[in-house]
């Protein structure tokens, strides 16, 4: 299988939800949720593609550098890259309706396992969604990461016992879902969490706690007053507000103001390993990856969710190495003045 063959193969699956277009820009499919697109006017996806492209990189070729190790701990876990897929969930809801929820999520667990990174699944208006993926990593014996919807605490602690029992690396809330249209669309009330339900989660848990959807310093500070292990700067995919800021946008001032107490992690618009090396130049420790590893796993299962992290691992390494960077410490340190910020 190639992944044009993957992505062929998607297209006729999940049409009309996703057109599976040249270039995954948030365009066609803008104000299509349920779908595959962003909010409203759709603004919010296409500028976390387009502020990507507003970013480029020096060449350099005249240095030492003649391998670069993409390797990364998370949590106590080597990864062979800094990259994971995100928690996306509902194939029913969103993503056509040809394949189940643990056949697609099957894909995702095993193509990661195959090339050593940490698959993360999430959750949904539909309980059965978040049993089928917690279900498949325990037949596949994958530990990995999900991430709960912030329903309300009594809920929210219900699902994370059924999440425990996946013997999970961390355990996530992804609270920009409170603004989660599918969710309202099926009678379910999710809702932002204020300081102290947070610490409340915390304190419930016995793994390491994420949470996901940081988009100001401000709410950055909180989650680590809180008693995050790790944040993850998104904005939902551009899913739950319209016209929110571009994640590449904000992450830099976030990732200054945490200062290293707790990885900062990071999604939106990613589309390459080019795309991955600015977001760890800017800041980011890793990034999660949401609607190509879900359009491949949907197109070609396990195989093409490996061949497409092998395409990213590749053009990750290229960037490094045609930029001088050797390692993901010096990326971090260094990786800024590689990059050059269109006017």
């Amino acid at each position: 299988m190639t992944l044009q063959e993957a992505k062929q193969q998607a297209r006729e699956k999940m049409m009309p939800q996703c057109r599976m277009c040249k270039e995954c820009d948030g365009v066609a499919c803008r104000g299509e949720v349920p779908g595959m697109g962003g909010k409203g006017t759709g603004a919010s996806f296409i500028r976390n593609v387009e502020a990507l492209k507003n970013i480029t990189l020096h060449l350099k070729t005249i240095h030492d550098v003649k391998d670069a190790d993409l390797s990364f701990t998370l949590f106590g876990k080597t990864l062979s890259m800094p990259v994971m897929p995100a928690p996306v969930t509902g194939v029913n809801i969103n993503m056509g309706n040809k394949m189940t929820e643990k056949d697609y999520i099957r894909g995702v667990v095993k193509g990661s396992e195959k090339v050593g990174i940490l698959p993360m699944v999430g959750d949904s208006a539909f309980k059965s969604f978040l049993e089928d993926n917690l279900s498949v990593l325990q037949e596949e014996n994958m530990a990995g990461i999900p991430f709960i919807k912030p329903w309300n605490q009594e809920e929210l602690f219900a699902r994370i016992d059924l999440a425990m029992a996946s013997n999970p690396v961390a355990l996530g809330v992804d609270i920009d879902s409170a603004g989660l249209d599918t969710l309202k669309i099926h009678g379910h009330r999710v809702d932002p969490k204020s300081l102290e339900e947070l610490k409340a989660i915390k304190s419930y848990l016995t793994v390491p706690f994420i949470v996901k959807g940081i988009m100001t310093v401000e709410e950055a500070m909180l989650a680590v007053e809180a008693g995050a292990d790790a944040i993850v700067v998104s904005n939902h995919g551009g899913r739950v507000l319209d016209h929110a800021r571009a994640t590449i946008s904000v992450l830099p001032d976030i990732a200054k103001a945490v200062n290293g107490r707790v990885p900062v992690l990071a999604d939106g618009g990613i589309r390459s390993g080019v795309d991955v090396f600015k977001f760890l130049a800017l800041g980011a420790d890793a990034v999660l990856i949401g609607r190509p590893f879900a359009q491949y796993a949907i197109g070609g299962g396990e195989e093409a969710v490996e061949l497409y992290a092998k395409k990213i691992a590749q053009e990750l390494k290229g960037a490094m190495l045609l930029t001088g960077i050797k390692d993901l410490q010096t990326l971090k340190e260094q990786g800024r003045s590689a990059l050059h910020f269109e006017v």
